[in-house]
């Protein structure tokens, strides 16, 4: 990755450009193609250096629920409990941990109920009950960017 890429990463991350041909503009602020960032971006996320690029919400904001929850997950039943939590489309993201609850998530809905709901059905159908529900009393960060 050269300083290109890093002030790329930099504008992607920090002042997406909200226009018609965001990449043109990112380019020209970089000293390059469209067709140039477009290619190194696309060589990044090959690279897995970047994972998605999308808007960041404030799901309260917009009037939805979320939570972040830990599952104590035996062995056996993790690939099984994953592929289950990541069918829906309002995990944002889970990941395992080495610890006694060892797979973490977070989910959205637009409501409370419809939370539950999920959470409820997710200990019906995997038979996984210990799952710690957490939600969030106050926000601490929203941004999580990296100055390369």
């Amino acid at each position: 990755m050269d300083e290109i890429d890093k002030k790329i990463l930099n504008i992607l991350q920090k002042e997406f450009p909200l226009e018609e041909q965001p990449f043109l503009t990112v380019g020209q602020r970089c000293g390059i193609s469209e067709e140039e960032t477009i290619r190194r971006v696309q060589k990044m996320k090959d690279e897995g250096i970047i994972r998605r690029i999308g808007a960041v919400f404030d799901g309260t904001k917009l009037g939805r629920v979320s939570t972040l929850c830990a599952a104590r997950v035996p062995e056996e039943k993790i690939e099984r409990f994953v592929k289950i939590v990541n069918a829906n489309k309002n995990v944002t993201h889970n990941y395992e941990r080495s610890h006694d609850y060892n797979i973490w998530f977070t989910v959205s809905a637009v409501n409370t109920d419809e939370l539950e709901k999920f959470l409820n059905k997710l200990k019906e159908i995997t038979g996984v009950t210990d799952i710690l529900d957490m939600r969030a009393v106050r926000t601490f960060k929203i941004n999580a960017s990296f100055d390369l």
